[in-house]
């Protein structure tokens, strides 16, 4: 990669949509906050606790994931978590940011609803305050738990409607198809909701076709195993309907052995509104743009895609129309691209 394509991929405004506040939990942090909460953990130090992030599947880390979380006790913890992620997010340019939360890792442990989202809202508004840089929760429910559970879940989180403008579905995707939460997630629709679910990571295509159908979600989070099924892919082109593909945690998980064997540039040539982040960046080796620079090194992308996945960051987000059209307006200044009639033209390939 030439340097003006390292710098473009470095300075361009983009937004995340994929990012579980959890696994923004670096391993200093963790030991910090053990320290602080006096919390033992099964790890000598940082640097044991690093080479423990040697993966074979998602449930590997899962099991780690939700030791780390363990530290997490006081709303100071999870503001000093946020703000630590967001902190890196403003570093990489990224103007807007829709953060996963996981109640129930931290309910289950005795940590009650309103400690977890006050730490993490109130860096939420110090960030737009000190750098610009706009965020949005969106609640998710573990999916190895029972959708009674994620009803429970719902009702301890509406007094606090304000701090969220969505629900998803995360954790152990095998074996937990997406029907299995129907109800609760009709009941958030009821409820003006934004909806979205992991599909199509570890779990087949028909995932993905259930989540929209019977779920009615408006993003799919991964959605990698989509280009198995033609019709599926058709379908998903068609409607626009977005894809928040994060490359480093795929490589991590297994999921492809490589980046360069990554099926990012397949997905963008089936005409899909792909989206890259970085998913559990403490864990996975990587913010977003580590995975914009790993990806654009292993591919044969170039500055064309990378003005795309710039567009597709912000059109694919839960923003209103007026801060939507000024962050697509500054990635169009920022390519030097011209628009007709909200067309965007101009983007040559380096």
């Amino acid at each position: 990669m030439d340097a003006a394509l390292r710098d473009t991929l470095l300075q361009m405004p983009k937004a995340e949509l994929h990012m579980h506040i959890e696994g923004s939990l670096e391993p200093e942090l963790i030991f910090a906050l053990a320290e602080r909460n006096k919390v033992k953990l099964n790890y000598a130090s940082v640097d044991e606790l690093r080479k423990a992030y040697a993966f074979k599947d998602l449930q590997s880390f899962l099991d780690i994931y939700y030791a780390g979380a363990s530290v997490l006790l006081a709303e100071q913890d999870f503001y000093d978590m946020t703000r630590a992620y967001l902190q890196r997010a403003h570093a990489d340019n990224v103007r807007h940011a829709e953060l996963f939360f996981d109640p129930q890792t931290h309910t289950e442990r005795g940590v009650p609803f309103e400690t977890v989202v006050a730490g993490i809202d109130r860096a939420l508004q110090d960030a737009r305050r000190d750098w610009g840089l706009s965020g949005a929760l969106i609640m998710c429910f573990l999916r190895h738990l029972s959708e009674e559970d994620a009803f429970a879940t719902l009702e301890q989180a509406l007094p606090y409607r304000d701090k969220f403008i969505g629900v998803g579905l995360d954790s152990s995707e095998r074996g937990h198809p997406p029907e299995k939460f129907a109800r609760v997630f009709a009941r958030c629709k009821e409820l003006g909701l934004h909806l979205v679910a992991h599909a199509g990571e570890e779990g087949p295509p028909e995932y993905i076709r259930t989540a929209l159908d019977l779920l009615q979600v408006e993003r799919i989070d991964h959605g990698v195993r989509c280009l198995e099924d033609a019709e599926l892919t058709a379908r998903l082109a068609r409607d626009k309907v977005p894809l928040t593909v994060c490359p480093l945690s795929n490589i991590k998980l297994r999921v492809f052995d490589k980046v360069a064997d990554h099926n990012m540039v397949r997905l963008l040539d089936a005409g899909l509104v792909v989206t890259v982040n970085s998913d559990d960046p403490a864990y996975f080796g990587g913010y977003v743009n580590d995975n914009f620079i790993q990806m654009f090194e292993a591919l044969p992308l170039g500055r064309e895609h990378a003005y795309h996945l710039a567009r597709n960051s912000f059109s694919a987000a839960f923003l209103d129309p007026a801060e939507k059209t000024k962050h697509l307006d500054d990635v169009d200044a920022f390519f030097g691209v011209q628009t007709n009639a909200g067309v965007a033209r101009g983007v040559t390939q380096e």
